[in-house]
């Protein structure tokens, strides 16, 4: 077993089952020397590499047939963001890589290079999908063994959340259009994203029980949002038999977006350092404040991780207040002087 060197690439060169194998692994002679480690750890053990020894898959091929499987089974964004972390960045760095060759520390030396020009929560995606992408090599049976698994993902800054002030939502409001007013008002009562604002339909609207299903959701799945009285009367005005979309064109298109408008609103009210999306911060910040439970506004707002939601906790600081506060209730720290001396006497008898 060796590694060698080549147009500045190094190679593994070792014998497994009377067949020759050279493996390219890449511009690191540390990686290669580590690697070769493994493989002889993996040989002994019998495990070799933990590959289907039939299955010999370069990493772009099979990224071809994992992004068939996501347009397929993922949320259109989602499939979006898949083959932009693919094609524009993983395929090009691992091209040329069988599936075996990938190892932990082929990815650590991915993980640094990408950090060079983008954020780590950038990073964080791509290293999501790569490791979804073994996952289902896996599940095929191409191998057996994930090394995104033993790769850490970067420390993220906490997330941006700007939410407005009750002045700035009565300015705002006041300062939209005819057509733009109804959809704040709903993305500020119901914490809706964008998208999922703009493909609802009237058939997802319940107006006898007072919910909304939302249907084409970020993570794919659907979800109930209960309608306040200011969404409700603001669907009962918009209401048309003979309209499909609840926010539509005049020609009856649904809105692909609203950015010129709501950025004019902005303008005249003044507003600064506020994006669309913010509407929805602000619908789970309002939430928090009010003293609701993390576990409600996550179903609310729709969030796969709790980390996403964790993100308005320290909004909530009255009503933990309140939980620090019930435990001096609870104590009674020098309510009874009288009964704490007798405690002391007792004690310094008994010695």
């Amino acid at each position: 077993m060796r590694i060698y060197k080549r147009d500045k690439v190094w190679y593994l060169d070792y014998t497994y089952r009377g067949h020759r194998v050279r493996r390219k692994v890449g511009h690191s002679k540390k990686i290669a020397e580590l690697a070769l480690n493994e493989v002889e750890l993996k040989i002994t053990k019998g495990e070799h590499l933990g590959v289907h020894d039939p299955k010999r898959t370069l990493f772009e091929e099979f990224a071809d047939e994992y992004l068939k499987f996501s347009k397929v089974n993922k949320a259109e964004k989602s499939y979006g963001r898949d083959i932009t972390s693919l094609k524009t960045n993983l395929i090009p760095y691992f091209k040329g890589y069988y599936l075996t060759d990938i190892i932990p520390q082929a990815i650590e030396e991915y993980k640094l290079k990408r950090l060079e020009k983008v954020s780590p929560a950038t990073v964080n995606r791509e290293l999501a999908c790569l490791k979804h992408l073994f996952n289902k090599a896996i599940e095929w049976e191409y191998i057996n063994i994930n090394p995104v698994k033993k790769v850490k993902l970067l420390k993220e800054p906490p997330g941006r959340i700007r939410y407005l002030e009750d002045y700035e939502i009565n300015i705002l409001l006041n300062e939209c259009s005819k057509e733009l007013k109804p959809i704040v008002i709903t993305a500020l009562n119901t914490g809706m994203r964008r998208s999922e604002l703009f493909n609802l339909k009237w058939m997802d609207v319940n107006f006898r029980d007072k919910t909304i299903i939302v249907k084409n959701s970020k993570n794919n799945e659907s979800r109930f949002i209960p309608m306040n009285n200011a969404v409700h009367d603001t669907f009962r005005k918009l209401y048309h038999r003979e309209n499909d979309y609840v926010f539509q064109t005049k020609k009856g298109d649904p809105y692909k977006e609203v950015k010129t408008g709501f950025k004019s609103a902005l303008k005249r009210a003044e507003i600064e350092d506020f994006k669309f999306h913010d509407l929805r911060h602000t619908f789970a910040s309002y939430l928090a404040m009010n003293g609701w439970n993390l576990q409600t506004i996550q179903k609310l707002m729709g969030h796969k991780d709790f980390k996403m939601t964790l993100r308005y906790s320290h909004l909530a600081k009255s009503h933990l207040q309140d939980a620090v506060d019930s435990l001096g209730k609870s104590f009674q720290f020098g309510t009874n002087l009288a009964q704490m001396d007798f405690a002391k006497n007792r004690v310094a008898v008994n010695r």
